[in-house]
């Protein structure tokens, strides 16, 4: 199949050569082309360049783009798709003046999210989830990452990974996926932490590994949570079985666990709504990718992640949704960008490397996702007619995509 996409407006972050990330003042920078076209073939970007060179042969389908944007699909590199029913009820307790903490000690929060998640079956869950899954594919998004936890047993565990792994052979969109058992302490372990990271390391992580269900090894790291020593051994326990870590971190207090993670060579390190300067300085020279979760912010009325002083500082940022019934019930990339424009004070242009190549090096998918480059999976959003890409973020609430396609498939 040869797909030719012509007369395309602004074809949006071209990179000639693969890059792994863009950092500091380099996230300014999107390169495009203007008035451009495009070739996709055997689901691949295999061409692109200036309407003037533009090739003069037969293809399978040619899309019209006059007027449009063509720029790769959001790479949403933090989500928990993957889940049984919802918690609106919690959603009016914290406009009633809960905290996310009180909702927490009453047995919310994710402890509520596991009690339904265990009293559902495989197949329900897959069946709410694939629903989430194809929103969000509608959305723009074309890769993501997608995290156990609300488990916290072994078959609960084990039951969302191999929804993940599924979903992953059922749909188009590339998947990773994250084991997350340290998501919180299940209640019958509320005095006893070490015997329930026992229960990771020694029942969850072989059982995982027998059956190749997680690519990556996640846990809450905070106050009230998983303590920097507690995480350190789950990030070690992850690298024996071959899981890289992309660790919870900095969402209410900061308590030097963005240190432990560099240390540890996580690939990232999501939330960061509280950052200090002695943060910014550790992760300055590292392989972390930082990743700022906007719309959890604006649902839960928390502090920004401070994308200004870390782009300053010569810090890469990725953006992400964090997709979950309790904190964010939304996986929409298009909202997200616009969020870290309006309320972050990122440019359009920082705000799309960040959720686009930066995303996908948060996933470790660079090679692959990301840009719009030659041999890399022809995963590209289409968008209505815009007066410039600046529209995106401008009209937040409007739906300015027309077409999608997800590994050179039109959804």
């Amino acid at each position: 199949m040869k797909i030719l996409i012509k007369n395309i407006k602004e074809l949006l972050q071209v990179r000639e050569n693969t890059i792994a990330k863009v950092s500091g003042a380099e996230m300014a920078i999107l390169p495009k082309i203007d008035n451009a076209f495009l070739i996709i073939e055997n689901n691949m970007i295999a061409d692109f360049g200036t309407m003037i060179d533009c090739p003069d042969t037969a293809f399978d389908q040619v899309i019209d783009a006059a007027g449009k944007t063509v720029l790769p699909t959001w790479v949403d590199s933090h989500t928990h798709i993957v889940y049984a029913g919802n918690r609106e009820q919690e959603f009016v307790d914290r406009i009633n003046g809960l905290s996310y903490e009180e909702i927490a000690n009453r047995g919310g929060g994710i402890l509520n999210s596991a009690k339904k998640l265990n009293a559902t079956s495989e197949e329900e869950i897959y069946n709410q989830s694939k629903v989430r899954l194809e929103e969000v594919m509608q959305q723009g998004t074309g890769a993501v990452e997608i995290k156990s936890g609300y488990g916290l047993t072994v078959e609960g565990e084990l039951k969302m990974l191999r929804v993940i792994k599924k979903l992953a052979e059922n749909y188009p969109i590339k998947i990773k996926a994250t084991f997350l058992g340290a998501h919180a302490f299940p209640v019958e372990y509320k005095e006893n932490h070490s015997a329930y990271i026992d229960l990771i390391i020694n029942e969850m992580l072989p059982k995982i590994a027998e059956e190749k269900l997680a690519d990556y090894i996640d846990a809450f790291l905070e106050t009230g949570y998983f303590s920097v020593e507690e995480t350190e051994r789950i990030m070690e326990a992850g690298k024996q079985f071959g899981l890289t870590a992309k660790i919870h971190v900095n969402q209410f207090t900061a308590i030097n666990g963005i240190a432990a993670c560099v240390k540890h060579e996580a690939l990232s390190v999501d939330h960061l709504e509280i950052v200090t300067d002695e943060d910014i300085e550790i992760l300055k020279g590292s392989k972390t990718m930082p990743v700022a979760l906007p719309s959890c912010s604006y649902f839960i009325s928390i502090p920004y992640t401070p994308a200004r002083k870390m782009i300053a500082a010569g810090l890469p940022l990725a953006l992400a949704t964090d997709f979950n019934p309790g904190t964010t019930p939304s996986g929409n990339m298009n909202f997200v960008v616009a969020t870290a424009c309006i309320k972050m004070k990122m440019t359009p242009e920082e705000a799309i490397n960040a959720a686009t190549i930066n995303g996908a090096y948060a996933i470790g998918i660079s090679e692959t996702h990301g840009s719009i480059t030659k041999g890399k999976s022809a995963s590209m959003i289409i968008t209505k007619p815009l007066t410039s890409y600046y529209q995106l973020p401008y009209a937040f609430g409007s739906n300015l995509i027309d077409q999608v396609i997800i590994e050179g498939k039109l959804i």
